[in-house]
């Protein structure tokens, strides 16, 4: 995962001076080394990392900081407040065109995972009630516009293409393809180059004059490191692009793009890529991803996550089953199902303040984990999911056959689920009599 070695380089920076209790200027100058090395090596722009740590240390080596209560924690502060600003301060979102059809103009070089960002975008507008059409201008690149359709028909989005004809041709005529038949958001997904030329740019710039563009937003990998940053820049100079969506966030790469894009070319992050499904086509919001980067969390993004998978009526309906003690073995086999979509346990116990002091990196957390305990309730019959207190022992060993796991682990999960459902009931009891409603996690 993007900046797992940077996270956990400055958290160590950060533990080091929580110990020291007081701070002399030269604990603080100290650290802030360790700091720039860190993002150094976290392929941030070197330009960028100097004026950031000057920034830094200037506000930090204050007497009102290196005197106060808590001098490290106001040295964190400082650090996160910065991180912030470094990426942008406030999230960016798309705009609209107040005379429908929206237009995007997608651009990038090749590999930069252009094309199925281009779907996962039509997607999540689709769901905001959006009806976009999909516009296939790359006729260089082998397969590239039957790559289109397999990512539209993936996400149900209709796609136009006219074959390897001229791309300004093409995405004035899917402009209109879109007017006649409804459809308020056109994304153009155009061609891409190994590496930027005059050819690219000129095709590029004479699309962006005809089409007139809401937005062109550069997709770029982050996988590439600094040399992500100068194609920002150089699409930037030569086209003058309005946002840029970063790829592959979740690869193992150093994530310096995602650092130092916005100080380069002063466009925002707008989207970054943290997986294969649609939903991984993230929101980017600078104070989450800098809570992340210096582990603390990141808890609107996990209830975002889990209001993403859950449906509101099924999750009151699971919570008056949870309280009444009515829940059983199908609704935790569902739960468990729910919380797999999320993605990753790594990735959503890093999301929890205070997860970054447990180094999750080096803890065995295996997504495969629940895997026994799914076999253990598939071997159940219907009947003995609902009602567990019929299961006797002839019945726990067929079980335990079915699932190729032991009878002491079939019990050991039965007294699990009786203990927990009394933990609910006993929820359940404190709030009879107050004003409102016990929420359960990620239903509120």
């Amino acid at each position: 995962m993007a900046f797992e070695s940077l996270s956990s380089k400055l958290q160590d920076v950060f533990k080091q001076l929580r110990g020291k209790g007081k701070l002399t200027e030269k604990d603080v100058k100290s650290a802030l080394r360790e700091v720039k090395l860190a993002l150094l090596e976290a392929d941030v722009n070197f330009k960028i990392v100097k004026e950031f740590v000057n920034k830094v240390t200037e506000k930090a080596i204050g007497e009102e900081v290196l005197t106060g209560l808590n001098p490290a924690q106001q040295v964190i502060k400082i650090v996160n407040d910065e991180m912030i600003v470094l990426m942008g301060a406030t999230q960016s979102q798309l705009t609209f065109s107040s005379k429908p059809p929206t237009v995007y103009l997608m651009v990038g070089l090749q590999g930069a995972g252009k094309t199925t960002t281009t779907g996962k975008l039509a997607g999540q507008l689709r769901k905001q009630g959006k009806h976009p059409l999909l516009v296939a201008c790359d006729v260089y690149r082998p397969a590239a516009i039957k790559q289109l359709q397999v990512v539209g028909s993936t996400y149900n989005i209709p796609v136009f293409e006219m074959g390897q004809g001229n791309p300004v041709e093409i995405a004035e005529k899917g402009i209109e393809h879109a007017k006649k038949n409804g459809n308020d958001i056109v994304i153009v997904d155009t061609a891409g180059r190994l590496h930027i030329n005059e050819e690219l740019m000129d095709e590029l710039v004479d699309i962006k004059e005809k089409v007139r563009p809401q937005e062109i937003l550069l997709v770029i990998d982050a996988m590439t490191g600094q040399d992500a940053v100068n194609v920002a820049e150089s699409f930037n100079e030569k086209l003058g692009i309005d946002g840029v969506i970063v790829t592959k966030l979740d690869g193992d790469t150093r994530g310096g793009a995602a650092l130092s894009v916005r100080a380069v070319t002063g466009k925002p992050i707008k989207y970054v890529g943290m997986g294969e499904k649609m939903e991984d086509l993230e929101p980017f919001y600078p104070d989450r991803m800098a809570s992340r980067i210096l582990g603390m969390g990141d808890v609107l993004s996990l209830i975002e996550k889990a209001q993403q998978v859950y449906d509101d009526n099924a999750a009151k309906e699971l919570e008056k089953k949870m309280l009444s003690q009515e829940f059983n073995f199908d609704d935790f086999l569902n739960q468990i199902n729910q919380v797999k979509k999320m993605g990753p346990l790594k990735d959503l116990f890093k999301m929890i303040p205070g997860a970054g002091n447990l180094k999750i990196d080096e803890m065995d957390i295996d997504d495969n984990a629940t895997k026994g305990v799914e076999a253990i309730i598939q071997s159940m019959t219907k009947q003995e999911r609902r009602n567990p207190d019929i299961l006797n022992g002839s019945r726990k060993k067929r079980i335990a056959r079915g699932s190729g796991r032991t009878i002491q682990e079939v019990n050991q999960l039965l007294k699990q689920f009786e203990e927990m459902k009394k933990m609910m009931k006993m929820f359940g009891d404190m709030t009879k009599g107050k004003k409102g409603r016990f929420k359960l996690p990620f239903f509120q």
